[in-house]
Formats: C-alpha cells, structure tokens, sequence
C-alpha cells in the first residue's frame, strides 16, 4: 500500500500521540478504579456473566478522559508548530461533536454503571448522542459503489438516517461484544490504529485524522494493561458508550471511511445483528442478555479465556489487513463475505451440541 509525501513526517507525531495518551489512560485507570469501588460500581459474578470475583467497572472514564486531554494537546502543538494541516472539511463543530460528545457518552455511562438502567433508557441515550452528532454536522454523505467506482450520495432524511443507525449500531456492537476482559478495547485498539494508518493513504490524505485515531489507540492501548485477562477493572458501559461514539465519528470525520470501520469491525457489528436477529426470532427483546455471543460460543467448545480473546484479536487484524489493502467495494465485498461466513460458524455452534441460551429474565 502507498502513503502520502508528507506522512513520513508525521509518523513522529504520531508515535508521541500514541505513547502519551498510553501514558495518560494507564496513570488515570487505578485512580478511577478506587473512585468506583468507593462508590459501589462493581460486576458481580452471576450466570451470565464470566468474571469469577467481584470486578470494578467505569474504566472507560480513563479511556475518555487521556482521550480528551491529549487530542487537546496534540491540537494545541499542532497550532504552534503546524506538523500537520487542518483538512478543510473538518471544523469545530466537528471537534466539539467528537470531544464534547464523547465526554457525554462517557457522562450517560457512568450513571448506567451506578445504577443500572434499563436497556430503553440505553437506547434513549444512544439515540441522543447520535442527535447531538448530527447538529454538529456527523452526516454520512456518501457510500461506495458496491456495483462499480464512485460512490453513492445520501442525501436529506436518508443521510441523517443512516448516520443515526451507524453511530447506535456502533455502540451497540460495541457493548454486545464487551463480555471477556480485554475484548471490547483491544478490538478498539486494532479499530483505531487502523482508521489512522489509512488515513495516510492517498485515498484518504488526511494526516489530521490519523492524529486524533492514534490518540484513541494510545487510550486503549493504556487501559489494557489494567483491562487484560485477568482484568482489574472493566470497561463498563461509561466505555462502551465512549468507544462506540468515538470510532462512529472518526470513521465519518473527514473524508468518510464507513466501508473501513465495517470490515476491520466485522466482528462485533456481525455478532451484533445475529444476536439480534435470533433474539427477535425467539420472540424477546433484542437488548435481552443471553450467552450466545461468539465469545460465549467459543468458550463453550473449550477455549480458554485468554485463547478466545486472541482469537477473535487475530480475526479482526487479518479483517484489518484486508481493509487496508482492498478498495471501497472490495471492502463492501469483503464484509459481505464475513457476514455469511460469521452466520455459518455461529449457527454450527449452536447447533453443535453447545448449552443452549441461557436468557437473564431479571431485567
């Protein structure tokens, strides 16, 4: 694959980005930790469940919070010494959609993980997040072709619909794959490293972006330490909320990389629509909580803890690998074919003699 003339000297900047959101997000995780177990914000074990012993929750907080700080950082350098330039289609608005916008996030989630709320009012949230994306101009545009070049323009109702179903779809396919330590950021992690490498691109040329993907990568790569099986603290829904938002939006900022975020985010969008799917089919709500997750599946058949989530990380690099050196439609092709196939393999697993469901009729 190629890159821009100017992306040689912006690699540097994105390494300091990278190592000092890391920095950041690893300082600022055993802080929040204490702040949640003095406040009670804690995963107990239960059937649904995988965590052994008693396990604090709101580390997203971090993740947000060395997020917010260093992009502020890094754009205030770039002010002063202009390593990179600003893409004309990115304006504040669009700065305060993402930053302020993943404070708010990050803000409904701590108040899930204190108390609890009900899926509706998960929902309600999520809807209002993607509403605030859009009054700050968090429109999808277009889409590739997936019958030939060029793109397809979406205009009007459709656009601000779309772009509705792409950032919810985003959080929620993030929340339904956070079920093992470490899944749901390191998947994050591959996201955003891949967003920003191809933002480097011709195709792309936007450095200005790879910036703001390599900080959230720095976050996550920071939050991991602490968020890897054996897990000292989750992600809770405060970094559900956050990640899902902050990669919906990257993914749009700029010159749109939907296609991209679909195929190297196969995994869990995939595994999202097919519980959903089965969900409906068993006639219950799709927010419903079950153990038919892929991850769940594949802990059935005997992997490990550690070996899944390594699994599923080594799927989502080769699907970011394919991303990065297929085209648009290719892209669309390509997700399109791990679709089918995640749909066989979920439903030979089922099938398979594995334990059936076992739904949470608590809520």
């Amino acid at each position: 694959m190629k890159f821009t003339a100017s992306a040689g000297d912006t690699v540097p900047y994105l390494g300091v980005a990278l190592v000092v959101a890391a920095v950041v997000s690893f300082l600022l995780t055993p802080l929040v930790r204490r702040i949640a177990i003095r406040y009670g914000a804690i995963d107990h074990p239960d059937r649904r469940r995988v965590n052994v012993r008693p396990v604090p929750r709101g580390g997203g907080v971090a993740v947000a919070l060395a997020f917010v700080i260093v992009t502020v950082a890094m754009l205030g350098l770039n002010e002063a010494v202009g390593f990179v330039s600003v893409p004309p289609t990115v304006q504040l608005d669009d700065l305060v959609g993402l930053l302020l916008g993943g404070l708010l996030a990050t803000a409904f989630g701590v108040v899930d993980d204190a108390l609890d709320l009900r899926a509706r009012w998960q929902f309600a949230g999520q809807l209002g997040l993607a509403a605030f994306a859009i009054a700050c101009g968090f429109v999808v545009d277009f889409i590739a072709n997936p019958i030939g070049p060029g793109t397809i323009p979406i205009v009007g109702g459709f656009g601000i619909g779309f772009s509705v179903l792409w950032i919810a779809g985003m959080i929620n396919s993030i929340n339904f794959i956070d079920g093992l330590d470490g899944l749901s950021s390191g998947i994050g992690l591959i996201a955003a490293v891949t967003l920003g490498v191809i933002s480097l691109t011709p195709s792309i040329g936007q450095p200005y972006i790879a910036v703001l993907c390599f900080v959230l990568a720095g976050s996550l790569l920071g939050f991991l330490r602490w968020n890897f099986h054996p897990a000292t603290i989750f992600a809770g829904t405060s970094g559900v909320m956050f990640l899902g938002y902050t990669l919906a939006l990257l993914s749009i900022l700029g010159t749109a990389k939907v296609a991209v975020a679909m195929l190297v985010l196969g995994v869990p969008i995939i595994d999202a629509f097919w519980i959903i799917v089965r969900r409906l089919a068993q006639g219950r709500s799709p927010f419903s909580p079950d153990r038919g997750h892929l991850h769940h599946r594949l802990l059935d058949v005997g992997l490990s803890h550690r070996q899944t989530v390594l699994l599923i990380y080594a799927i989502c690099v080769a699907l970011a690998v394919m991303a990065l050196f297929l085209t648009g439609t290719d892209q669309l092709y390509a997700f399109m074919g791990v679709f089918v196939a995640s749909g066989f393999v979920l439903f030979t697993l089922a099938r398979g003699g594995i334990a059936p469901d076992e739904p949470d009729t608590s809520d």
